[in-house]
């Protein structure tokens, strides 16, 4: 008995990490500790239906024409027994204390055309319930074009994503938008141009939901540019954003390796031209490295903010729909911790700290595979302090709860198929 238990206390003290994704202001995703340490999904590798006997180059896979489809599925249930008024896709409870369950299947149809050597398109068709009557969204959407492989155009709905932070995306100037301005996908134009040992990028890209009707004006588009310089001892990155009724923004990433940890440092600058004439800076230093013969991951950051509560965009994911989370000023911190074990169920046991405004919150986890496309987390966030980490854990009755718990499963996979000619 005394074994079930601590069992079952190790489980739930591990697990905090995925409940908090719903809370605004510690806006954690399922995959968050997994992008941030290149963790696999549960999601076998799909399998392409080329012909054993046919050896393609990898130039030649570029370049032939075809058809690639990509037909991916999810099943995912929650279970959160109140204490916080956040359920999955806004599934909110009854009452003060609830054991309702939260379900949601989606699926989704990719089609990667290749038009002929230079030009290619791609779409991504979403079906989703709960969700959106008819249930159906579009995805990703745009083209390709390459000029004689010295300009690459790409045009359409996709995100884009600059800077290195996966805790503080400060630097990611893309996601950011206006106090009242559009804040819907991102349509852009973009000109990648490679440049000795680096490359240059120009885009124009607005927020409008021009799928959704939305009128577009000049004023709701942005431009930018970036400039990236890979060098063998050091990555670059300098990049530069404009949108009227936003602060224009520059940035600067650096990014190497000292005595095997991953060092990385970014800047940025703010001039509010729109507003007090101001100029305001942020910046952070972080690390990433590898013990134990890589089953410890350690992820550490400071970040320190004097741009205020500026606001963050936050496209829609299988987890979340669309929303925005704004960027805490003064002192920020964040760690981030993942142990791997061997054997059966790949069990992953991670924990996440965040502050900043006088609070923190605490987020252990687990990740368990027992089976080929299953994930099961279990959760239990914490907060502390007096701050936004603090007030964003409220129940039914809008009190203030100093923890919560999620149990969330997903089955998933994908399957892909291919034709050449």
């Amino acid at each position: 008995m005394k074994k079930l238990f601590f069992f079952i206390f190790l489980l739930g003290f591990s697990f905090v990490f995925v409940s908090t994704q719903n809370v605004d202001l510690i806006d954690i995703d399922f995959d968050s500790i997994d992008s941030i340490f290149g963790e696999p999904s549960a999601e076998t590798p799909a399998q392409e239906e080329t012909p054993k006997t046919e050896t393609v180059s990898v130039v030649q896979s570029l370049r032939r024409r075809g058809l690639e489809f990509d037909f991916s599925y999810a099943f995912r249930g929650t279970v959160n027994p109140g204490w916080v008024d956040y359920y999955p896709w806004e599934q909110n409870s009854s009452g003060n204390f609830t054991w309702a369950p939260a379900i949601k299947m989606s699926s989704a149809i990719g089609i990667n055309a290749r038009i002929s050597d230079a030009f290619r398109v791609q779409s991504v068709i979403n079906f989703a319930i709960p969700g959106t009557f008819p249930y159906i969204s579009l995805g990703n959407f745009f083209f390709d074009y390459n000029f004689l492989d010295k300009v690459f155009l790409r045009a359409g709905k996709a995100e884009q994503k600059w800077g290195i932070s996966t805790n503080f995306s400060f630097t990611n100037l893309l996601s950011r938008i206006p106090d009242n301005g559009p804040s819907g996908p991102s349509y852009l134009i973009r000109l990648d141009v490679p440049v000795g040992v680096g490359g240059l990028q120009l885009l124009a890209q607005t927020r409008s939901d021009i799928a959704a009707g939305k009128n577009l004006s000049i004023d709701s588009i942005g431009f930018g540019g970036k400039y990236n310089l890979a060098l063998q001892w050091a990555d670059f990155n300098f990049g530069a954003f404009y949108q009227k009724e936003m602060a224009t923004r520059a940035f600067l990433s650096v990014k190497t390796t000292l005595w095997d940890f991953e060092v990385y440092n970014e800047w940025l600058a703010a001039f509010n031209t729109h507003t007090d004439k101001e100029v305001s800076f942020a910046f952070n230093l972080g690390f990433l490295r590898s013990f134990i013969n890589n089953k410890l991951d350690v992820n550490a950051e400071f970040f320190y903010n004097r741009e205020g509560r500026s606001l963050l965009f936050k496209p829609e994911t299988d987890y979340e729909l669309i929303g925005t989370t704004p960027f805490l000023g003064g002192i920020n911190a964040a760690v981030n911790l993942l142990y791997r074990f061997d054997g059966w169920g790949n069990l992953r046991l991670f924990t996440r700290f965040l502050y900043g405004d006088d609070s923190f919150s605490i987020v252990p986890g687990i990740r368990i595979t027992p089976f080929q496309n299953l994930e099961i987390y279990f959760a239990l966030p914490m907060a502390f302090g007096n701050g936004y980490y603090k007030t964003a854990f409220k129940d039914a009755r809008n009190d203030i709860k100093p923890f919560s718990i999620m149990l969330y499963v997903t089955l998933s996979g994908n399957v892909r198929a291919s034709y050449y000619y």
